[in-house]
């Protein structure tokens, strides 16, 4: 068998999808034997794949983040019928929901704290319509750690609930927007990342489609930024 080219679009699409179909990531051997690539070249594509924000990679080379997903356990988790994915955040939860295009279920929990929420998607709309996402972290800052990052873009009940939470942790109030628009957003956002053609929004892409839905303040002003998002 001749080798596949192995370029950052095909090897994104092939860990998506294998996500997608099996809840879990694709192991290094694995996906050297899908592209009858040596396991050296196969590690060399994956930091190329990072180099350019399309993974995150642990220290010791396995997946860990390939947004909208996670590899590891965190507070979104995403499931229907007997199948789950974690997801990184409260817009990746949607837009892992986005990709699949089911009736699922978002578990998390109100600013990370004790009290759980459960999400329903039917019919392409969210079920629980009044609540909020908040986003601390401005996105011209968002890939200086992206882990923590995602870590702080929770759901919420209410702006006051919010306020209290920024309080009681001495995070400082970002912007706060309300789900609905968010699944719109994270429709869009993520939409061509199960697509063998998948490219990285540039700055400019990316601040268009922040435009489009509303999305302004300092938060979402990226700026000079050369980060692909």
């Amino acid at each position: 068998m001749d080798k596949i080219e192995i370029n950052n679009s095909i090897l994104h699409y092939k860990i998506v999808n294998h996500i997608i179909n099996k809840g879990f990531a694709p192991e290094i051997k694995e996906l050297a034997l899908e592209f009858q690539l040596c396991v050296e070249e196969v590690v060399t594509a994956l930091k190329r794949l990072e180099a350019d924000h399309g993974v995150v990679l642990h220290p010791n080379g396995k997946i860990w983040v390939i947004h909208p997903f996670s590899l590891a356990p965190t507070n979104f988790l995403v499931h229907y019928d007997d199948k789950e994915w974690w997801s990184n955040c409260a817009w990746c939860a949607l837009g892992v929901a986005g990709l699949l295009k089911k009736d699922v279920t978002i578990t998390t929990t109100s600013g990370a704290n004790s009290r759980q929420i459960d999400i329903h998607i039917q019919n392409d709309k969210v079920m629980e319509d009044n609540l909020l996402v908040h986003f601390p972290i401005p996105m011209n800052q968002a890939w200086d750690n992206v882990i923590y990052t995602c870590s702080t873009m929770l759901i919420f009940e209410t702006e006051t609930d919010i306020n209290l939470w920024c309080d009681r942790h001495q995070i400082p109030k970002g912007d706060v927007q309300p789900i609905t628009k968010i699944w719109e957003f994270a429709k869009v956002w993520y939409g061509n990342h199960l697509n063998p053609n998948w490219k990285k929004w540039t700055t400019q892409q990316a601040q268009e489609i922040f435009d489009k839905f509303g999305l302004t303040g300092h938060i979402w002003k990226i700026g000079d930024s050369n980060t692909r998002f």
